[in-house]
């Protein structure tokens, strides 16, 4: 009986989690460039009460043994890099990638960091920079007398000038990848630190060798899925209920051997 208990109770933290990511998931359902993750749980160390292969009295072989599992844990949080649907905000500095690829961010601490969030503005030396004011990197710097910045897909920045109709080249935003961006560390605002896990980065040109391609004046919204996360939130609360069922039953079995009487 105590064994039911302590693998109920591991189904219910499990499941605790589970509402954890489902419910971060939701608050960011509007946040830009975000991306959604799972959790993922294994069953833990199983007491083998008797062996498959087992020879009974006759000699022969048994097939299968008695294995008594010991409940679940939580594994990992995988994040999912599905594209986001793309919003048009008619704002030239605003850059969404469609396809693989992460802007590289020099953060205060001397870091890079990498997201998908392209909400860039100017701040107040004309560097294009995150919501957070954090440089893109290679920095991008806009001269005070632009009227126009275009940038394309291939990442290539270009200013008007007053008067002239030609325009000229200031800089190219390049794009990073990672062999597996699901190593990448969440650090928050949007960011992801890079790790062992992730591999060795590769910087490129948008649109070039498998790195996805830039859309000025659009934004990439997260990716998340209310529906299907509402669906997840009702069978967690279900399996969580149901744990608790267990843990319940098997008390009242206790309560029934512990009053047993000649």
């Amino acid at each position: 009986m105590m064994r039911a208990m302590w693998s109920a109770a591991s189904g219910m933290v499990a499941q605790q989690k589970n509402i954890d990511v489902i419910s971060n998931n939701i608050s960011n359902v509007n946040t830009v460039g975000f991306k959604g993750s799972r959790a993922d749980f294994q069953d833990l160390i199983y007491q083998i009460v008797r062996p498959a292969g087992t020879l009974n009295q006759l000699g022969t072989e048994i097939p299968t043994g008695i294995e008594i599992g010991h409940g679940t844990q939580l594994v990992a949080t995988p994040t999912r890099f599905s594209q986001g649907d793309l919003k048009d905000t008619e704002d030239s500095l605003d850059l969404a990638i469609q396809g693989p690829g992460f802007f590289k961010i020099q953060m205060p601490d001397g870091q890079f960091g990498y997201t998908r969030a392209g909400a860039f503005t100017l701040d107040s030396a004309r560097s294009l920079v995150t919501a957070s004011g954090y440089p893109l990197d290679p920095n991008i710097s806009v001269p005070s007398e632009a009227s126009d910045i275009l940038i394309s897909e291939d990442g290539t920045v270009s200013i008007r000038l007053p008067g002239q109709i030609e325009s000229n080249l200031i800089g190219n935003i390049q794009l990073s990848t990672f062999p597996n961006p699901r190593g990448l560390q969440h650090a928050g605002r949007g960011l992801y630190l890079p790790t062992g896990a992730a591999g060795d980065e590769t910087m490129g040109t948008p649109g070039k060798d498998g790195i996805g391609t830039l859309r000025s004046g659009m934004l990439e919204m997260s990716n998340v899925k209310i529906v299907d996360e509402m669906v997840g939130m009702i069978v967690a609360q279900r399996a969580y209920e149901a744990n608790s069922k267990s843990i319940q039953t098997a008390d009242e079995m206790l309560n029934a051997a512990n009053t047993l009487r000649r």
